[in-house]
């Protein structure tokens, strides 16, 4: 805000950069999830090893919760008056 960028921007970048982080771990989550319900296939009981309700439903809000966990910081740094901001540093 202090060198000219808007606070659309701001929450853009964090949310853009948290996207990508969070995409990166869903999918690694996703592959060891599906390998893991492979050993346990014999101990899973009324469930298939790759029930599809729940490999979409629990990564889809997986991926809510930490989007709204990389939004509420980004709102916060976009509030921060920037002269405020340049007396800190």
């Amino acid at each position: 805000l202090a060198l000219g960028a808007r606070r659309s921007a701001i929450v853009g970048l964090v949310l853009g950069r948290g996207a990508v982080v969070i995409a990166i771990a869903l999918g690694a989550g996703m592959a060891a999830a599906f390998a893991a319900a492979r050993l346990l296939r014999s101990q899973l009981y009324g469930v298939g090893a790759a029930d599809p309700l729940t490999f979409i439903a629990v990564p889809l809000l997986l991926a809510a919760v930490a989007l709204l966990a990389t939004w509420l910081p980004a709102r916060r740094a976009a509030r921060v008056d920037p002269m405020i901001a340049l007396r800190t540093e």
